[in-house]
């Protein structure tokens, strides 16, 4: 592989990003085309999950595609489904060469894309950019290898270990810089999880506010063992689904239902679930400089943030404003 060949895998893992949370079951995939040096077509998996990359990169190269390169952040679906393999696509398309970054686990494709490709005589190469890959679909990866959507739990805490000034009331945690994030973060969702003592303390939309992004909003679910939602609840109105059971049949249903990426916004209880469990792949942790006090209530339900985190690692740590935010996933 050579420094081009690493740069243009650059660009085609951020088209992929692109697509986080926008579609479906479907893996979110980047894909560039290069010929001569020169980019030629670009991709990504658009909304739903269709067209994917490959097919989109290849309608903007057209004749250019012919003896080019395609760079692709997972490796080139094998099975027909409502459109024909991207394999083969590629192949008809008159590509000479195809960088992937990681092998597709669906049993569908599991090498069988590499195998097409070798079959025509396309030269390809796996592996470039493979760690940002995994991490890039790892809701994907995640749903095909476990049978869950990856979990990435959100709580916003006062410098004491808090989440609202006193049960059932609804309490501003984080400024305008973290609260953008954490709408961000829900763009980038497929589905979104809080618990019924949430629902009834702050009456959340849990929708994406950021400018024109609202139709991003992720599908909303409550989990509880017992109560309904309020009819007049925003949740109610928007369509929101109680889900009962335990925490890990909460994730198979949800993983039958092709969710990749969920955000639990909590309360306390539901994250401490979560938790508990060993269920959480990424914890994003958001610290406020005010202190709210022995009345207000324990961001975990009383479990220490010392008991909660030694499963995780550092991913990486930022200010938001005045608030800090630390982002931990599991260690492996």
């Amino acid at each position: 592989m050579t420094t081009d060949d690493t740069r243009w895998m650059d660009v085609a893992l951020r088209l992929g990003r692109r697509a986080l949370g926008t579609t479906a079951e479907n893996p979110n995939v980047g894909c560039v085309i290069v010929s001569d040096g020169r980019l030629v077509g670009v991709g990504w998996t658009q909304a739903g999950g269709r067209p994917h990359a490959e097919t989109e990169a290849l309608k903007m190269a057209g004749d250019k595609a012919r003896g080019a390169t395609a760079y692709v952040t997972l490796e080139p679906c094998a099975h027909h489904g409502q459109t024909g393999p991207c394999a083969e696509a590629l192949v008809s398309a008159g590509i000479a060469r195809v960088v992937s970054a990681i092998e597709d686990p669906d049993p569908r494709v599991a090498g069988g894309g590499h195998a097409i490709l070798e079959r025509a005589g396309v030269t390809f190469g796996s592996g470039l950019g493979a760690e940002e890959a995994r991490r890039d679909m790892a809701g994907f990866l995640t749903r095909i290898q476990k049978n869950r959507p990856q979990v990435i739990l959100k709580m916003a805490f006062s410098a004491d270990g808090r989440i609202a000034a006193a049960p059932g009331k609804r309490t501003a945690i984080s400024g305008a810089e973290a609260k953008a994030y954490v709408h961000l973060l829900r763009a980038q969702s497929n589905a979104i999880l809080v618990g019924m003592g949430t629902v009834r303390a702050d009456d959340p939309e849990l929708t994406c506010r950021l400018p024109g992004l609202r139709a991003r909003s992720p599908q909303p679910f409550v989990m509880s063992r017992h109560g309904n939602l309020p009819p007049q609840s925003h949740l109610a109105k928007r369509g929101a689904e109680v889900l009962r059971g335990s925490v890990r049949q909460v994730l198979e249903d949800l993983s039958l239902r092709g969710i990749n990426r969920l955000m639990v916004e909590g309360g306390a209880r539901v994250a401490r679930s979560f938790l508990e469990a060993g269920l959480v792949d990424e914890f994003h942790l958001i610290r406020a400089p005010l202190t709210l006090g022995p009345d207000g209530v324990d961001g975990l339900d009383g479990l220490g943030l010392d008991q909660a985190l030694p499963p995780f690692q550092l991913l990486r740590q930022e200010k938001l404003g005045s608030d800090l935010l630390t982002v931990y996933e599991a260690r492996p």
